[in-house]
This record gives structure tokens, sequence and C-alpha cells, in this order.
């Protein structure tokens, strides 16, 4: 047999390749039946993907990882979105504490109140608004007419302020420097059909912002209007303000008075806001259906697919079990009683697949006859009731140092930091140097197989001569 039919030979018998690999076949699947030569990039190809199981495996198992950590992660992202819930229903300024405040006639006058104000009535009369001091000077041609040589001096409570011109100054020039010296006043050049005045008002109304413009008579400057206090009683006490937006008289109120109405009694009605309540605890309900809905999914078998991505995972389950559990809170107060003890008592019920429904009839009336009792059992007697509870299970999950979804993404990580050094390594260390070495033998085999015919050819011949000399 020829050097090249050996070669051949050997390389079919696999003498030179990996053990774990079946070179005769590979070649008679790159070959064909009747091909002149071999793929070598097909055949190549073929054996490390054979070669590759292992690493097959471990790239299977990091897809698992990767897929457990998206799902934990929308999970913990949805954890958080109900967390923000239960505080804000848990919180002294939140939805809970929310107030609202109606006025009799609410061209006179209207208020809002910060969340806790005490709901109650009160009684506002208004006798005159604030008002803010103006002056105006006489009328001149346009922003732009040079003003006469003169001076005029406006006095505020910090002082006078003198301003002089040489002549060659306009109404635009003078405003711009009364705007830049900081006396609490705005100038502006207002012009109409009969010319341009500069108009100086005060920044702040009320009569400690009145202010005066004395000078030179070319300038023709007039008070337009006086600054004043607002004048008003407030549950039968007189009240004066600098400002028409009164603040601090009752706590947590602000009076916005809109007009002057004397001797007219405005009644307010401070409550608290119900709309806001309830959307609240709506919104609370939906967004914990969404994470008991995901959970159910997690646990049910499909055909075909299985169970969720996360059924195995221990901290899932304890989640589950812990939510489910907490619609059991019951609460009771240190002294006295109360007619919201539990969340059915307002309407809100547990389905049979662990979601909650909200009879919103039965939820109104709890919170127009019950106000008080429903906000306790959400905040507890010091913010220690249900939204509290519910706020301390959720971030037992999703505390960024300890949470239990915390730990469970860090112990995946570190999987799947080993199962890619893994690939990695078995890329570099095992599948380069087969290529490399399959490329080359197969190369070389099909350069002996190329030789082949030539050969026989060559070994025909010498057949036929020893016949010849024999015959």
């Amino acid at each position: 047999m020829s050097s090249s039919s050996s070669a051949l030979s050997a390389l079919l018998n696999g003498s030179n390749s990996p053990s774990s690999i079946d070179l005769t076949s590979i070649l008679q699947a790159a070959l064909g039946a009747s091909s002149p030569g071999i793929d070598v990039t097909s055949a190549v190809n073929a054996a490390v993907s054979a070669a590759r199981q292992p690493e097959t495996a471990w790239q299977n198992q990091l897809n698992f990882l990767q897929s457990q950590a998206s799902a934990i992660g929308q999970l913990e992202s949805s954890l958080s979105t109900l967390d923000n819930d239960v505080q804000n229903l848990n919180s002294i300024t939140g939805s809970l504490s929310a107030r609202t405040v109606s006025s009799s006639n609410s061209g006179v006058v209207t208020a809002s109140a910060a969340s806790g104000s005490t709901p109650g009535n009160h009684v506002v009369v208004v006798n005159n608004l604030a008002s803010t001091a103006s002056w105006t000077s006489g009328v001149f041609t346009s922003g732009t007419t040079a003003l006469p040589a003169g001076s005029f001096t406006i006095t505020t409570g910090t002082g006078p302020t003198t301003i002089t011109t040489d002549g060659t100054q306009t109404l635009t020039d003078v405003a711009t420097q009364i705007n830049g010296d900081n006396l609490g006043l705005t100038a502006s050049v207002i012009t109409d059909a009969t010319g341009s005045r500069l108009a100086i008002v005060a920044n702040a109304s009320g009569a400690a912002a009145n202010f005066t413009v004395a000078g030179s008579a070319g300038f023709g400057f007039a008070q337009a209007a006086t600054g004043t206090n607002a004048s008003l009683t407030v549950d039968g006490i007189s009240i004066s303000s600098a400002s028409n937006t009164v603040t601090g008289v009752i706590p947590g109120l602000t009076l916005n008075l809109q007009s002057a109405d004397p001797g007219v009694q405005i009644s307010l009605g401070v409550a608290q806001d119900i709309s806001s309540a309830t959307s609240a605890i709506k919104q609370f309900v939906t967004d914990y259906n969404s994470i008991i809905s995901s959970l159910n999914t997690q646990f049910t078998y499909t055909a075909g697919t299985g169970e969720g991505i996360l059924a195995t995972d221990s901290s899932v389950r304890t989640l589950q079990t812990d939510m489910l559990s907490m619609l059991n809170y019951t609460y009771s107060p240190t002294s006295g009683s109360t007619t919201m003890p539990n969340l059915s008592s307002m309407g809100i019920t547990v389905n049979n697949d662990g979601t909650l429904s909200v009879n919103s009839s039965t939820l109104q009336s709890s919170l127009q006859n019950n106000f008080n009792d429903v906000q306790s059992f959400f905040q507890g007697s010091s913010l220690n009731g249900f939204a509290n509870s519910l706020d301390q299970t959720l971030t037992s999950f999703t505390n960024a140092g300890n949470g239990a979804f915390t730990v469970d993404l860090q112990s995946i990580n570190g999987q799947e930091s080993d199962l890619k050094n893994s690939i990695s390594n078995f890329e570099t260390n095992y599948i380069t140097p087969l290529k490399a070495q399959l490329t080359s033998e197969y190369s070389q085999a099909e350069i002996l197989l190329q030789q082949l015919p030539t050969e026989m050819k060559q070994i025909n011949a010498e057949l036929g001569n020893n016949n010849n000399s024999n015959g």
C-alpha cells in the first residue's frame, strides 16, 4: 500500500484524533458516497460540535440561571411597587392623611389643608384684600425717548435710593437700573396708544411693602395704588395679612382670598380625602394581586413546559406563604374597640387563588362612616398596623443588604460566573487546539485523497507490466 493510502487509512481509523470522535463517520458524512474529496470546514465543524457536548450542558444551565435572575429581578421590582403602596398607606403624609377643604363661596375664599390637618368647620369673613403698592411716571413718546436731566428718589422700608438722569437716559435705561438695585421692586415700560410710561410695582403686597417716589416735576410720578394688608376674621378673630394667601392662622390650613365680601360669613369644611384614600387602597389591591398571580404561575404545571422557572426557588415559595399569611392580619386597638379589624370588614375579600377582590360600595361606606378605624387598621396606634407588618415582610425579601432575593441573586451570579469560566476555559484549552488539530489532519487527508487517482493509475500500470512480463 502507498504512503498516502496508509495515512488516509490511519486518519479514517482515528489513530491521530481524540478517542471520543468517530472520524470514519464524520468523513463519510463529509465525503458522501461519491465525493471526490473532503469538505474540511464541514468535517471540522461536525467534530467540534460533537466535542462541545459538555459545554452545551453548561450553556443550558447558564441560560436557566440567567432566566431565573431575570424573573427574580422582575418579581423584586413588583415587590418594590407594592411596598411603595403600603408605605404610602402607613405615612402621616400619605393618602390616608390627605385632606380636602370645601368652601360655601369659592369666589371669596378657597383653602387647602396639609396632610393630617384636623377635620372640622371654620367661618371666614373677608373685609378687604391685600393690595400691592405701585407708582407710574408721566407719559413719554416711547421707551427709547431721552428723559430730562434730573433725579427722583424711591423710598422703601430699607431707605431711600436716588436715580439721576443727565438727559441721555431713556425709560428703558431707568427701568433696568431700578431692577438692578434690588429694591424689592419691579420696573417696567408700559406702552399704549398714548405713549410710554414707567411703572414701578412692589414685589410683595401689604402695608409693609409700600413705597414712595418723589423728585423732579419732569418725571410726573404719581401713586397708582397703595400697599395695604388684607383684613379678615377667622372664627370670629380679626386677622391682618400682608398677603392674600394666608397661612398659620389655622394649623395646616392655607386660605386663598379671592375677593372681599365684608360682613358675609364663608364656611370652610376640612375633611378626610376619601377619594385619595379609596384610590390608594385599590392600588394596593391591584399591585398585591399582580404579585400573587405571578407567584401562582410559577407553581402551576403546564403540559410541555412544566412549572415556572422559579418553582424550585425556596425564597419564592416562602414569599407566597408569607404574603398569603398577611391576609389573616387582625388589628386589635390597645384601648376601646374598632369596626375595621381586618380587610374583609372594609370590603376586601380573598379569592380561591389568593388574590383580593374589592367591594367598592362597602369600602366607600367604611371610609365615609368609619374613616378613623380604616386608618387605624392600616397604621395602628403608632404606624405599627397592617401596612407596617406587610412592609417588613416585603423588605425581608427586597433589602439591598440581606434580603432573601438579594442573597438569591448573589448565589446565582456566583454560579453564572463559574459556568462562564468553565465555558471559556473549555474553549481555550480544548476546543481551540482541537480545531487546529482536526483542520490540519483533514486538510492532509484531503491532499492524500486528491493523490489517490494518480497512485491508482501507477498501481494499475505496475500490475499491468507485471502481468505482461509473466505472460
